[in-house]
């Protein structure tokens, strides 16, 4: 039961992290020479890896001390 807890919170880290993506695309991204800012897709599937990996951390912090 608690893996599926863990396995839920990096799954909303990936999910929230690719929506934080897709706005910083949207209102701060470059539109040429910039590789993954200029790509709606790119910067959302990267902020979906660091929302992932951010709570991916903080999940396994929280599981060591249970």
């Amino acid at each position: 039961m608690l893996i599926n807890k863990f396995l839920l919170l990096k799954l909303f880290g990936a999910t929230f992290g690719a929506i934080l993506g897709y706005l910083y695309w949207h209102f701060v991204g470059c539109e040429n020479g910039c590789t993954i800012q200029s790509v709606w897709w790119k910067m959302s599937a990267w902020g979906s890896v660091m929302g992932f990996l951010l709570l991916s951390i903080v999940g396994d912090a929280f599981e060591k001390k249970l």
